[in-house]
């Protein structure tokens, strides 16, 4: 069961706002608003807009001009090497753009058509209309989950709740200003984009012919227009709207079809040929359009309705007539919400830079943070520790120097001093074991000043531990047991090159530490490592020089 979401789509005639959470093999609606508004902007649509609930781990549309989906084929790399790739194409867009560009990327599913490389889904967006609704966003009292392409939220709409069968599928979705798109092979993703133009063109076009505003223009499209083929119309204003709009319908035509086109050349298999259209979107809801298209385009255009598996029952009848009057213009909503609940669905999380950068910190550097602290608090305890176990034993080492000078003062022979060793002996024993204590506290601010300087910044230290031990792979055999330091640390998921690093961390603490015994191990995935290090491993032997002759 997936986290419940919310789907956002607001644009300048309507918004819509659908919650629930993915369930099983379908989506129950817990949620459900919608405003409609004539905005002139963004930000008016955004004020225009009453939310009857708090929008919560909202994943909002993008679509128009500010919103830029490119595809690049590459070879076969790692994560981090394409990641990098990525970053130098955002950047080169920003440069031209002349503006802030956020960006995230993911791999379309591997066509078959294409050896050898990956294809790229690189989506970007301006900044300044993110933040348009991330204002937008909080004066709801909602919180954003993260931002994507409306066409990505259409292709999660169908693929979870659609017909998918083995065939070539075009999906639209057609707002009043622009049209989104995605291409499906089976249950696969081709190509997504959003196109500059909707059923806006239909109201451009009645309002020149009658005379009249935006606004009466396309009430008089939804009283009166239709493009079935060989309509019969009622009166003179319905012939005369219908024929107005029909250069209008050709530019729709057009549009689609040269998607498909792009779509070949943008992945570059030139055989793509599709099979059907789905339409949703409120421009979809216009008498005859999906009639109009099918003869157009020569396949089969339907509608597409998602919500006939959709589980709305936890809706108000008020809502749930609510959505089903809006039901085509919420698809793109719907899947977004399903894209932040179900876990597997296919996802761009775009972030402005600001906010990407605020997730990644509470996402991983606290943790080095914390551990760090952790470190500290560990150190300053053992370190507490040995001071007042090496307090004791110098007390004890002071009285028993007392004892063997006093020993000393007494017996002055020699043959008394040799009867005294296995006394000698004893105090020999307690003098090491001073020694080890006290090496054991300098040892420990050896290493913790070493690792300041050595550890990279992918890496962190989750435990450090001091105990006496033996290990023959440091020099130090059983029953002469001496304080072994170990420390064990893991690298950031997704870390560019660990063993690498890896490898130059381990070269620099031995150059900060030349005097002691060090053993290394790296885990096979680089994620996890564990050193042991003491200063009491065996001295260094130094080969005597060999005289000629």
């Amino acid at each position: 069961m997936g986290r419940q979401a919310t789907g956002v789509d607001v644009g300048l005639r309507s918004a819509r706002f659908l919650r629930g959470q993915y369930k099983g093999n379908t989506f129950q609606v817990k949620n459900f608003s919608v405003g409609t508004h004539g905005a002139g902007s963004l930000e008016q649509a955004w004020e225009a807009t009453e939310v009857s609930f708090k929008p919560q781990a909202a994943r909002v549309a993008l679509t128009g001009r500010d919103v830029n989906i490119r595809y690049t084929r590459v070879p076969e790399v790692p994560d981090w090497q394409l990641r990098k790739l990525m970053r130098f194409e955002v950047e080169e867009v920003g440069d031209t753009a002349g503006a802030s560009v956020a960006s995230d990327f993911n791999l379309l599913p591997d066509v078959p058509e294409v050896e050898g490389e990956d294809i790229v889904l690189l989506a970007m967006a301006r900044e300044p209309v993110m933040d348009a609704h991330l204002a937008g966003l909080a004066s709801a009292g909602g919180s954003l989950d993260s931002f994507a392409p409306a066409s990505l939220g259409l292709y999660n709409a169908w693929t979870h709740y659609g017909v998918v069968e083995d065939e070539t599928v075009l999906l639209v979705n057609i707002g009043h200003e622009n049209t989104d798109v995605a291409i499906v092979r089976g249950p696969d993703l081709l190509f997504a984009r959003n196109l500059s133009g909707g059923s806006g063109l239909f109201d451009a076009a009645i309002a020149q012919r009658f005379g009249v505003g935006l606004e009466q223009a396309e009430q008089i499209k939804i009283q009166h227009a239709t493009l079935m083929p060989g309509a019969r119309y009622d009166n003179p204003n319905a012939e005369k709207a219908s024929r107005c709009i029909l250069g209008a319908a050709g530019q729709l035509t057009s549009l689609l079809q040269s998607a498909v086109l792009f779509c070949r050349s943008q992945i570059k298999v030139t055989s793509l040929k599709v099979d059907r259209v789905m339409l949703c979107g409120g421009g979809a809801g216009l008498a005859g359009l999906p009639e109009y298209l099918t003869k157009g385009m020569g396949m089969t255009v339907e509608l597409f309705d998602p919500f006939r598996v959709v589980d709305a029952s936890a809706l108000s009848p008020e809502d749930a007539d609510l959505l089903d009057e809006y039901k085509l213009e919420s698809v793109v909503a719907l899947g977004l919400a399903t894209m932040g609940s179900a876990p597997e669905a296919y996802s761009v999380e775009v972030l402005p830079a600001d906010l990407r950068r605020r997730r990644e910190f509470l996402g991983g550097t606290i943790w080095l943070v914390a551990s760090a602290l952790l470190a500290l608090c560990f150190l300053v305890y053992h370190g507490t520790d040995y001071a007042g176990r090496l307090d004791g034993t110098r007390a004890t080492a002071s009285r028993l120097n007392r004892q063997v000078r006093t020993a000393s003062s007494t017996h002055m022979r020699t043959d008394e001093l040799v009867a005294k060793g296995g006394e000698n002996d004893k105090l020999k024993a307690i003098a090491d074991d001073l020694h080890a204590i006290a090496g054991s506290g300098e040892q420990l601010a050896r290493v913790m000043e070493a690792l300041e300087g050595s550890l990279p910044r992918d890496f962190w230290v989750s435990e450090i531990t001091s105990e006496f031990a033996f290990d023959s792979g440091l020099g130090v055999q059983r029953g002469a047991e001496r304080p072994i330091l170990r420390i064990e640390g893991r690298s950031r998921e997704g870390a560019d090159a660990p063993a690498v690093q890896y490898e130059g961390f381990v070269r620099a603490l031995r150059a900060r530490l030349p005097r002691m015994e060090i053993k290394e191990t790296l885990s096979p995935t680089g994620a996890v490592f564990t050193i042991d290090l003491t200063a009491f491993g065996p001295p260094a032997t130094t080969v005597p020089e060999v005289g000629e002759g």
